[in-house]
């Protein structure tokens, strides 16, 4: 059995994705730094900021688990965090378009004062998008509160994704097949 779950994400999608899954969960924040050293690869990174909002967690968990993410996206070696205004998600979007990228999800279980760290690695193809496209939906969406700028289920990821390798579910912020075979193997 699943112990329950303490999901420390304010993420809507995320917590989407746990009822979906028909997980017993309660969502409890904290804030952290999410800064990390130099020198990490992108999947290094997102593991990293991962384990380190889990850290943060650990005096004040009993029998819960603590579940932790950090989404990130990837074009070339070069991270694309959130955007800070319209224009920079705008050129993000510009950076994203016509190329493949990576979406990097780095997840944190905390139990029992155990950590256990994992991340899942998708490719997405995007076909070549207009300018007109590109910022209508940073107008329409407002995407600063994402990785790279997109939703992969909003309005830009349904016209501009030719296709995914990889988990769905990872690019949309937690690969929940990785996820549910390390919740069921806890006590293992």
């Amino acid at each position: 059995m699943i112990p329950k779950i303490i999901l420390a994400s304010k993420s809507p999608r995320r917590q989407d994705l746990l009822r979906l899954m028909d997980m017993d969960f309660e969502v409890v924040l904290k804030e952290v730094d999410e800064s990390y050293p130099a020198g990490l690869t992108p999947r290094e990174v997102a593991v990293y900021i991962a384990r380190k909002k889990a850290e943060a967690f650990d005096e004040s968990i009993t029998d819960e688990v603590v579940l932790t993410a950090d989404t990130i996206v990837c074009i070339d070696g070069q991270i694309l965090g959130k955007p800070e205004t319209a224009d920079h998600a705008v050129e993000m979007l510009q950076t994203l378009s016509g190329k493949v990228h990576q979406v990097i999800t780095g997840v944190c279980l905390l139990y029992k004062h155990r950590y256990n760290s994992f991340f899942d690695v998708s490719e997405v193809f995007f076909r070549k998008l207009s300018d007109q496209e590109i910022r209508s939906y940073v107008a329409e969406y407002n995407p600063l509160d994402k990785a790279g700028s997109y939703g992969i289920q909003e309005r830009i990821g349904l016209i501009g994704i030719e296709r995914i390798d990889g988990s769905y579910t990872n690019v949309v912020g937690l690969p929940t097949e990785k996820l549910y075979a390390q919740l069921v193997n806890l006590n293992n």
